[in-house]
């Protein structure tokens, strides 16, 4: 029996974002799938050596607010200068007490999982991304090697 295949494109570049496709990921590698993830615009943040991403309460409203602020704080309140390192910290710290893996962790277990990230170059190009600046192991490339992929894969997840 051929071995399975999981095809992810991820296109977000914020904290809460970045933990899906690293998740589903590592778990499909866990679970001996072959496992690609497109990284392209925003999601390129994710393959930064120093990944500092953030997360906004800001037009999120599916966002869990900590002491009910989303029952008595403002909309509003939520695009105050530091709330996005506040709501960042507060997310960390959830995360880090649950015993949710860092997203560094994640990277370097689906690493580890023979996870194949793959950098799109268009995107690298267009934004002036300094490649150097990317964590070892990724690969750059088109959309059409990432078809070529996902045109064999059992699953294909757009992220």
């Amino acid at each position: 029996m051929d071995e399975k295949k999981l095809a992810i494109i991820a296109t977000k570049g914020s904290l809460d974002w970045a933990y899906p496709p690293l998740i589903l990921g590592s778990t499909a590698a866990a679970l001996g799938y072959e496992v690609e993830i497109f990284f392209t615009f925003y999601g390129l943040q994710m393959l930064r050596k120093n990944a500092n991403l953030k997360v906004t309460p800001l037009g999120n409203p599916g966002m869990p607010m900590p002491m009910n602020m989303d029952k008595w704080f403002p909309v509003l309140g939520t695009a105050l200068p530091g709330m996005e390192a506040v709501m960042t910290a507060m997310m960390k710290k959830k995360m880090a007490d649950k015993g949710v893996a860092s997203i560094e962790e994640l990277r370097e277990l689906c690493q580890e999982a023979d996870v194949r990230f793959i950098a799109c170059q268009m995107t690298v190009d267009l934004f002036d991304l300094n490649p150097a600046e990317f964590i070892d192991g990724v690969e750059f490339a088109g959309a059409a090697r990432f078809f070529e992929f996902a045109g064999q894969s059992d699953i294909c997840l757009y992220i």
